[in-house]
């Protein structure tokens, strides 16, 4: 079906609407992953989002349900340029237009994704509709305007506790939109693994004798999340605090350090990272829209080496650490962070 994709800065462009057959507004964001779109659409960071994908082919290994990242597609549409009619791969399940439709989530094809990307780059993150009408210019506004995704972390983080089994130390993770892959690492490492949602209290958390406390990644602006600021700066001091992505913002804030929002944020595998203490070079997955602005009461220990933006920090009084980027996507080359939390909370248990 023709369709239009059309930017909040008037920027129109015709291609076709796949995947659910209907219209879509969000906030639109590029990803400079070659692979992973399946982990991409079901990443909860990405709730609120329209996400195009620079890499010209997607789709031509199909859909697998072992590879979902959550129970269901976050995202409000998905921009590619081609997808693959014939998947091929012996994990296959179904296509990538079947599952869209799953999900009732609009794709839109036939467009230059990279020349879409270069816009976001020179003129930041924006909001974008997806539609098969022609709307006049009232009626953009209208949609444009009516559209926020503030509630977030509150839409993708769970309603109840879960336990996840293990016989080591038992780490606490607030869901602020966590991924599996997450709750898989920390249970590989043999934590048994209690699972907060976001807005659980530190007296609750408590209860679950956890020895220490994970803050997950997630989607949106950390301000929109006071209460869990709060409750960081009680657990502060009291357990050891290990923060990724949002979760870092989070921790950031509860320190007393600043965010600002990006420009077109950092989204894919390939920003290279530098561990300042081992003086070595990363290259990391990411997957966020916000930025540390200046760090609170701790010492930066990551550096991004296109931007040069704060990608980790530490408080050693305090045992409390962050890092933007995804440690559990590359473990090869970031598990030393995990080790490393792990021996500050055997050191406090």
């Amino acid at each position: 079906m023709k369709g239009k994709l059309i930017l909040e800065n008037g920027m129109s462009f015709d291609g076709k609407i796949f995947g659910h057959l209907g219209e879509t507004t969000g906030e639109i964001v590029f990803t400079t992953g070659m692979v992973g779109y399946q982990e991409t659409l079901t990443d909860p960071s990405l709730y609120g989002k329209i996400v195009v994908m620079t890499y010209p082919m997607v789709g031509n290994y199909g859909i697998n349900l072992d590879d979902m990242e959550s129970d269901k597609i976050h995202l409000k549409g998905f921009v590619i340029k081609e997808d693959a009619k014939l998947p091929n791969n012996f994990r296959c399940e179904m296509t990538l237009d079947g599952f869209l439709r799953q999900y009732n989530v609009v794709g839109f094809k036939g467009v230059d994704t990279r020349e879409i990307a270069k816009i976001i780059r020179d003129n930041g993150s924006m909001k974008a509709i997806i539609t098969t009408d022609d709307l006049t210019h009232k009626e953009l506004k209208e949609k444009f305007d009516n559209f926020s995704y503030e509630n977030a972390v509150a839409e993708v983080s769970r309603k109840e506790i879960i336990e996840v089994g293990g016989n080591g130390l038992r780490i606490g993770v607030l869901d602020l939109g966590v991924k599996r892959s997450t709750i898989d690492s920390l249970s590989k490492m043999g934590f048994a693994v209690s699972v907060f949602p976001y807005n659980t209290t530190f007296e609750e958390m408590k209860k679950h004798n956890i020895d220490a406390l994970f803050l997950s990644s997630g989607p949106g602006n950390p301000a929109d999340v006071p209460e869990v600021v709060a409750t960081i700066k009680e657990v502060l001091g009291k357990l050891p605090v290990f923060g990724v992505s949002l979760g870092a913002q989070v921790l950031n804030l509860a320190l007393g350090g600043t965010i600002a929002k990006m420009n077109n944020g950092h989204r894919g595998a390939n920003h290279p990272v530098k561990d300042i203490a081992r003086n070595r070079i990363y290259v990391t997955s990411q997957n966020h829209g916000y930025t540390i602005d200046a760090l609170g009461n701790a010492e930066a220990t990551h550096i991004n080496l296109n931007d040069k933006t704060v990608e980790g920090f530490r408080n050693v009084e305090l045992s409390a650490m962050g890092v933007q980027f995804l440690p559990e996507a590359y473990p090869e080359d970031s598990n030393n962070l995990f080790a490393d939390f792990l021996k500050t909370i055997e050191k406090k248990a």
